[in-house]
């Protein structure tokens, strides 16, 4: 497949770009990729990006210019972090966590990693899953005094209960 660009070497890097819900592939040289790559650091830097995410307020900027905070295991510093955009190692985020919270849950929408479920996971661990997943949100939702969400809730908790009573029953 040659380049989208250049349309004369052959593509090596596959992007996907998603702009106001428009899903748009680009194929890539490696020339092309790199130049691409300047462009949007240039425009949208991922250090900028980060930075402007973290929602850190005077105090926390205070501790951090005081409190030189270093990654025991590889040596990173928080400040390196905010230039970079990238962590050094997994215990950096052990480090960090104080800062990170906030920021990982800005771009993922929570601060705790679920996963996925595999493809051969059986139906019951699923439905065990969504049934904790449920109750998780019924508890948020009651001590938020979002009764009506709540009982929404506490309903399809006990609709998915019932369907997995019937399935071990059989």
């Amino acid at each position: 497949m040659l380049c989208d660009i250049c349309k004369k070497n052959q593509a090596t890097v596959h992007l996907t770009e998603i702009v106001d819900e428009q899903m748009t592939e680009l194929h890539l040289c490696e020339q092309c990729a790199k130049q691409k790559s300047v462009q949007m650091e240039q425009q949208f830097g991922l250090a900028d990006l980060l930075a402007g995410l973290t929602d850190l307020g005077k105090q926390a900027k205070e501790d951090i210019g005081q409190i030189s905070l270093r990654c025991p295991n590889c040596g990173l510093t928080y400040e390196d972090f905010r230039k970079a955009g990238r962590l050094g190692c997994g215990k950096c985020y052990v480090t960090f966590k104080k800062y990170l919270s906030s920021l990982l849950k800005k771009i993922h929408g929570s601060n705790q990693h679920l996963g996925k479920t595999p493809a051969k996971v059986s139906k019951t661990v699923k439905v065990k899953s969504e049934l904790q997943d449920l109750k998780d949100k019924l508890q948020n939702a009651v001590l938020a005094e979002e009764f009506e969400e709540a009982a929404r809730l506490r309903d399809k908790i006990r609709e998915l209960e019932a369907k997995r009573s019937k399935s071990d029953a059989t």
